[in-house]
């Protein structure tokens, strides 16, 4: 962790973070909330404490632009570990270690290449997701029996990076929501053999990738296109109502509209514009 800083207008900001491992993503958001003290702060994309790597955080105004970020796909980096067993497909719940007998790394690297594809998979149990508004790692320490839906998962690109026996080292692209873990279950079926993994790291999360905390322009990163506003700015600054007439793009969509020291997101939709965020405070 870097020493302390001091934000005392408490502006808005975007960065990304790098999550150590064995810490869970919202205690780390903490620290962070601590080192620029500032407590309205929020992160996209969870990371389970067993992963590090990438962690986008907002504070203030920006915390509300999560969904319109360019954050996929994600790429993680991962070792998988051949002939060790675990109930969380992880090194944080083992359940033994076995000598595995070794591969041919053609044959892995063959395997690797057929999941370049759209999967259709089960999440592991120990994750976060809700079942009855109980997170499923909750029933799971429990002992609780229970199936989870089947998702897709697409992997837009998969690499080999290196085997030495027992461990596998990987990377993968994958669309949001993605998990790490079953895909890791998956490459080992393939492959004939137990394992887990025991090291996950996320690279990036779309456009973001870790560089030493410095601060992002969210205009850089917003999946959004830009309309012409051709009417008064104070009209925005106080939040009025806006016609269609002033746009330059009067279609149907969500739109950017950028000032000097600010912007606005806007929906259009059967002629009616109305905000979906006003005066977002530029630096």
């Amino acid at each position: 962790m870097q020493k302390r800083l001091y934000n005392k207008d408490k502006l808005n900001k975007l960065l990304v973070v790098h999550k150590p491992i064995y810490i869970s993503s919202n205690s780390f958001l903490n620290k962070i909330k601590r080192m620029y003290k500032n407590k309205k702060a929020g992160f996209s994309g969870t990371l389970d404490p067993f992963a590090c790597g990438c962690l986008i955080v907002a504070f203030g105004q920006y915390t509300k632009l999560f969904k319109y970020l360019k954050k996929t796909p994600k790429t993680y980096r991962a070792v998988l570990w051949l002939g060790a067993r675990s109930y969380s497909d992880d090194t944080e719940n083992i359940i033994d270690i076995n000598n595995a007998e070794k591969l041919n790394i053609h044959f892995i690297k063959e395997e690797l290449q057929k999941l370049q594809t759209s999967i259709t998979y089960k999440p592991p149990i120990y994750c976060a997701k809700k079942i009855n508004g109980v997170r499923a790692y909750t029933l799971a320490r429990n002992g609780e029996v229970f199936t989870l839906k089947d998702e897709i998962m697409n992997i837009s690109k998969i690499k080999f990076i290196s085997y030495s026996h027992p461990f596998i080292t990987f990377e993968a692209s994958v669309s949001e929501g993605s998990y790490i873990r079953s895909l890791g279950q998956i490459l080992v079926k393939r492959l004939n053999r137990v394992g887990t993994l025991s090291y996950l790291e996320r690279l990036n999360e779309g456009e973001f990738f870790y560089d030493n905390l410095n601060s992002l322009n969210p205009l850089d990163y917003l999946d959004l296109e830009q309309n012409i506003y051709t009417g008064s700015k104070e009209w925005l600054e106080d939040g009025k109502k806006i016609s269609l007439e002033y746009l330059e793009n009067k279609s149907n969509g969500k739109y950017l509209i950028i000032f000097d020291n600010f912007f606005s997101i806007i929906e259009i939709e059967n002629l009616l514009v109305k905000y979906v965020l006003n005066k977002v405070m530029l630096k």
